[in-house]
């Protein structure tokens, strides 16, 4: 993912949640990501619930499970998360 779509994806969050939430913040939860994590549907879903805490906002069981299936089904490599990503914000 390029420098510049991950500040503007984070600038993008910041908007639209009214958070302020700082590249470092972002940087800490990611540091602790592995591929195993993106498998593994109970890291997955701790993973959500750290970011969720981190803008605060509460995500519903419904929208974890869609993300949970969206990031199993994809694998997640650089161009699927760009692609949830962008499907995000236009939420």
């Amino acid at each position: 993912m390029s420098k510049d779509l991950s500040k503007d994806v984070l600038h993008a969050i910041n908007k639209k949640t009214g958070k302020n939430i700082t590249e470092n913040s972002v940087k800490k939860i990611a540091s602790g990501v592995t591929a195993s994590t993106m498998q593994d549907e109970a890291e997955l879903r701790k993973l959500i619930k750290q970011v969720s805490e981190m803008a605060n906002v509460k995500v519903a069981e419904s929208t974890i499970n869609d993300i949970v299936k969206a990031v199993k089904a994809t694998g997640m490599n650089t161009s699927s998360m760009e692609s949830i990503m962008k499907m995000m914000m236009k939420k």
